[in-house]
């Protein structure tokens, strides 16, 4: 894998990561439940390379939507004036696009696992705000991480059909994106549940 652009606050594989509480054992249950298979991995390497040049333009499309609703601004906003953080938004978003190339090109293994922690933390009230250093609101509920599944997955599908695949290959690509993303979600869910409930 190329080596990636250095993003402030993009701590992947680094010693200040801390370990997921999860066994290797029990992501594979995990991935099993989901279904995700050896295939799935050839076609999210194949989702990668398709949309690795498109990276801007799908988080335009992210950002604007989240932009158009205010209660999903609110979370990247002052929390003194409610104002956006212009600066927040930004820096989200580098590590947003990388989490995109991450997803299909990573290997789903122990570093990656503790990484999708961090970023669950980033979002949690443990955590939040302390990587950009800003004074946003303190915490993201659960049910927006959850609820974010289908915005991040349905809006993908135009863009993994733009380099010519067959319909056949874009239906592959599209359940292999969403079954990472899945995975990706009920991992960053691990700071929100109480010890001995995740």
């Amino acid at each position: 894998m190329a080596q990636a652009e250095v993003i402030p606050g993009y701590d992947y594989g680094k010693p200040i990561v801390p370990r997921a509480p999860i066994t290797d054992e029990d992501f594979k249950l995990l991935k099993k439940t989901v279904m995700f298979s050896e295939e799935d991995e050839k076609y999210l390497r194949m989702a990668g390379d398709v949309l690795k040049e498109q990276v801007d333009d799908i988080l335009n499309l992210w950002y604007g939507w989240v932009g158009s609703n205010p209660h999903l601004v609110y979370y990247f906003a002052d929390k003194n004036t409610g104002s956006p953080l212009a600066p927040y938004l930004e820096a989200v978003r580098r590590r947003f696009g990388r989490w995109i190339i991450d997803l299909c090109f990573r290997k789903f293994d122990r570093e990656w696992l503790d990484y999708q922690f961090e970023i669950g933390l980033r979002h949690h009230r443990s955590k939040k705000n302390r990587t950009d250093k800003v004074n946003s609101v303190e915490h993201i509920p659960l049910r927006y991480m959850v609820a974010f599944i289908y915005p991040i997955t349905a809006t993908i599908k135009p863009f993994l059909a733009k380099k010519g695949h067959s319909q056949e290959e874009v239906e592959k690509m599209f359940n292999a994106w969403f079954k990472a993303v899945v995975l990706s979600v009920a991992l960053w869910s691990m700071p929100y549940a109480k010890e001995g409930d995740y």
